[in-house]
């Protein structure tokens, strides 16, 4: 369900994505009857995409390395998703932009590891580095 719901609300002009779609997860849920404690766990794994933490727990970690799985996408790839990623802020000022793309992007290359699983690891980390670097590069 935390897959499900991690970007069911997404509003680039606003910083509470995450909040609301986690808050609208643990609702849906419990209106279904589900009980609390998973409802809140359900919210717990959708905050934990905000990435600003290394999440912990085996189901953070698999949820947040899907949601990074882009960052590691063959190049090509990768240079649409950028595009996207700018198309989706188009109402940014490109100096407020990259500055802003800049910021984001040096905060995952900064982290020993931007995926927390093995198998992401040994799949996607060299490929993600490359690309955060070839992104950073252009910005």
């Amino acid at each position: 369900m935390a897959l499900w719901f991690h970007d069911a609300i997404y509003n680039t002009s606003k910083k509470d994505n995450e909040k609301r779609s986690a808050e609208w997860a643990r609702d849906s849920v419990l209106a279904a009857g589900v009980s609390i404690e998973p409802a809140e766990r359900i919210y717990e794994l959708v905050m934990a995409t905000t990435h600003d933490a290394v999440p912990v727990g085996t189901d953070a970690e698999v949820l947040v390395d899907i949601d990074l799985g882009i960052l590691g996408a063959e190049p090509g790839r990768f240079d649409d998703y950028e595009l996207q990623v700018r198309e989706e802020y188009s109402w940014v000022p490109e100096p407020m932009y990259r500055a802003a793309r800049r910021e984001v992007l040096e905060q995952f290359a900064g982290r020993e590891w931007i995926y927390s699983t093995a198998p992401f690891r040994s799949q996607y980390e060299p490929r993600a580095r490359d690309n955060i670097t070839r992104s950073l590069a252009r910005l």
